[in-house]
């Protein structure tokens, strides 16, 4: 009921909106003061100008907004419909989407064979607890486990562990490594948790205790105590850092939030070697970097053996936009844990097997991983030309396949509001850096257009 109000709110607004807009398209220069001249112009020379106070899109916001916590600060568009590579706000205005819902929908909004799932398994069963089982958590912890094998990944991926989020899925990394290491040692002094600046690994008080920036930790502190932080691809530091008192090293192989920093395969198999050698647990956080996203099923698939991760986390795509996450773990966890020692209410239920199930399978087939290799480079190739038109701005390109970072030399938040106003949805991540996480599907021509609005808008930013 309440959402019929709200939108019969927007409904009602509609007129007000279709008035302001074309009383100020018809409202003479001389007849306003300079500045609502200049914006009267500059949004009739947009596409998609952010929507105005009296607006459809504000009239639900002011409806809303009071009632939400306020943890983001999100942008005016109000998106209702999204297809493929596009969403729709309450204006009908389509924007092409470089954010696939931070690295979510892989596969596109609303892919229609994912949406024939979701209702049939919602008219089968949705949720019966881990009471009991049912078809589709063990057919999609083993379809994780055999294809994690297959691809070359993490050789010894046992059994997984399904949750419903990435904090979770990391969560439960961290405590499995802490049991591992109370079974060697029962005095606990094996029990820190070595992670690295610029890591992100979640916003519950285990993961967050591993995300080692003041802006999230500094209001909850004190963190979870024994975490220790060192710098990513500094090989010569990992003796102080990685000790016998560590129980796990959490590191991401391409840091998302934190810049889109690559780990080197260097560093990668020499933190591994350290690992091993004071019998410490090495997980990869995988939840933005893996499932296709850099052209093989896992960003650490063409690391040798050794580097293999005893703990793997997912998800963001395993679920394509439905809350779903996993906890690989190998031989050397899976003994360790038993019944009783971690649980989830809504981990593992049905519908969001199911759903991963498939999502898992087209994920992992080698055409599409090849296509996003391909895609990459035409990204890439797209950002050289921008680095030539504007070297003073572009200074540096980071990543792999489909998670690309575009360092530039100041803030790109006035970028990022032109590229929206042009009908083009860009993040970014780090200090100063443009994230790229578009769909895998997403089509070279799409690439190409978002590639050209984005030039429009570092432009108009430069004027």
């Amino acid at each position: 009921m309440a959402f019929r109000a709200s939108m019969r709110l927007v409904a009602a607004a509609r007129p007000a909106a279709a008035r302001f807009y074309s009383q100020a398209a018809a409202v003479p220069t001389a007849s306003a003061s300079t500045v609502t001249a200049a914006q009267i112009r500059r949004d009739a020379a947009l596409p998609n100008p952010d929507p105005a106070e009296d607006s459809a899109s504000a009239a639900l916001i002011r409806e809303h907004a009071p009632y939400m916590v306020a943890t983001y600060a999100r942008p005016p568009p109000v998106f209702v419909r999204g297809e493929g590579s596009y969403l729709w706000d309450i204006e009908n205005r389509k924007y092409l989407d470089f954010t696939a819902g931070i690295a979510v929908n892989s596969l596109g909004h609303c892919d229609p064979e994912l949406s024939n799932l979701i209702a049939q398994q919602a008219k089968t069963l949705m949720h019966a607890s881990n009471l009991y089982y049912n078809p589709w958590t063990g057919a999609l912890s083993k379809l994780l486990v055999e294809k994690t094998v297959a691809s070359g990944g993490m050789h010894d991926a046992t059994a997984v562990f399904i949750c419903n989020s990435g904090s979770e899925a990391n969560e439960a990394g961290i405590k499995f490594a802490r049991k591992v290491a109370k079974v060697a040692d029962p005095s606990g002094a094996k029990h820190e948790i070595v992670s690295f600046a610029n890591a992100f690994h979640g916003r519950t008080m285990g993961a967050l205790s591993a995300t080692p920036n003041p802006k999230y930790q500094a209001p909850f502190a004190p963190m979870v105590p024994g975490c220790r932080v060192g710098t990513l691809n500094d090989i010569a530091a990992l003796p102080e850092l990685v000790t016998p008192a560590t129980c796990a090293v959490v590191v991401e192989p391409i840091q998302g939030e934190g810049g889109v920093r690559v780990a080197t395969d260097e560093f990668l198999v020499a933190l591994a070697r350290r690992c091993r050698e004071v019998g410490a647990l090495l997980h990869y956080d995988e939840i933005q970097c893996g499932l296709a996203r850099t052209g093989t099923f896992w960003a650490h698939s063409h690391l040798p053996t050794e580097a293999h991760p005893d703990i793997l986390t997912t998800a963001k795509a395993l679920g394509n936009g439905f809350p779903i996450g996993a906890t690989i773990v190998g031989r050397r966890v899976v003994d360790k844990i038993k019944v009783g020692d971690h649980g989830t209410t809504f981990g593992g239920n049905p519908l969001a097997c199911r759903l991963a199930v498939r999502i898992v399978e087209r994920l992992a087939n080698g055409d599409l991983q090849k296509e996003v290799l391909r895609k990459g480079e035409v990204f890439r190739a797209g950002f050289d030309r921008l680095r030539e038109r504007f070297p003073n701005l572009v200074q540096e390109v980071r990543g792999k396949g489909l998670i690309l970072g575009l360092q530039l030399s100041e803030d790109p938040s006035g970028i990022v509001k032109a590229a929206r106003e042009r009908g083009l949805l860009v993040i970014t991540a780090g200090t100063n850096t443009l994230r790229f996480v578009p769909s895998l599907v997403m089509s070279e021509d799409e690439i190409k257009e978002g590639l050209g609005i984005l030039e429009a808008a570092i432009e108009d930013t430069r004027e």
